[in-house]
């Protein structure tokens, strides 16, 4: 009895936990971002030597009416797209599937690791971006195929009460729990510690626009991971555990 109630739990666990990877890795709203440039004074010369008049902005060295460029970043794209509203409070909503506007450009996201341009770094810093990017990735693959292999061993191991697949899908589950923990911690250390944003928002200052500025939020795709983290590495654990008893009571 006892053995049927942990095994359902572990099903369970192990069920949320794969929804909640794929879907991380699915969806493109890892970071959410705006870029914002504040208006200069009137009369005044921006980049280019073009003069800013009342209500324009300077960005991407022209001046322009007041506007906001929103963009989106994931696995696989990163999206940006402009809005005439500088209000980033319903960001998320601005860039929502239901929500995308015309005027949405996607790149493929390992050709631009948010936020290093490569023109407005050398080439050392941008190739170290890309390494970066490239360990973030693999870790990322490594943690969705363990959990996806992880299930499939768990439900060729149930008919047969095999001790030693229960064993085996659990350290699958666990692997992926460990690589996937390993990724977002990266994405933290991207965004939070390292100085590539603080770069970014410095040479955009300094080259595009005096007033400009950069908001950034981590999105749904991001939020799911640790969710998905702590339910792999639990029913990882009880599958262990399971594979456990099976093997002490077959013996």
């Amino acid at each position: 009895m006892k053995l049927s109630v942990a095994l359902f739990f572990a099903g369970l666990f192990g069920a949320l936990a794969a929804l909640c990877v794929l879907l991380s890795f699915g969806t493109d709203y890892w970071l959410l971002a705006s870029e914002t440039c504040r208006p200069g004074p009137a009369g005044s010369i921006g980049p280019r030597e073009v003069v800013i008049e009342h209500g324009d902005f300077v960005f991407n060295g022209v001046a322009m009416a007041d506007s906001t460029t929103y963009y989106h970043e994931g696995f696989f794209w990163k999206c940006t797209c402009a809005d005439d509203s500088v209000d980033d409070n319903h960001l998320m909503w601005k860039l929502w599937l239901t929500n995308q506007p015309q005027s949405k450009v996607c790149v493929h996201a390992y050709l631009f690791p948010f936020p290093v341009d490569p023109h407005a770094h050398n080439a050392t810093n941008y190739e170290s971006a890309i390494i970066y990017r490239g360990f973030w990735s693999v870790f990322m693959l490594i943690g969705v195929a363990a959990v996806v292999v992880g299930g499939f061993v768990i439900i060729c191991a149930a008919p047969f009460a095999s001790h030693q697949l229960y064993k085996a899908g659990g350290g699958l589950f666990l692997v992926s729990g460990v690589f996937l923990l390993c990724v977002v911690v990266m994405y933290v250390l991207w965004v939070q510690v390292l100085d590539v944003v603080d770069l970014y928002v410095d040479y955009q200052r300094s080259n595009v626009c005096p007033g400009f500025e950069l908001s950034l939020h981590y999105g749904p795709s991001f939020m799911l991971a640790p969710v998905g983290i702590f339910f792999a590495l639990l029913s990882g654990l009880l599958f262990l555990l399971i594979g456990r008893s099976i093997q002490i009571h077959n013996h």
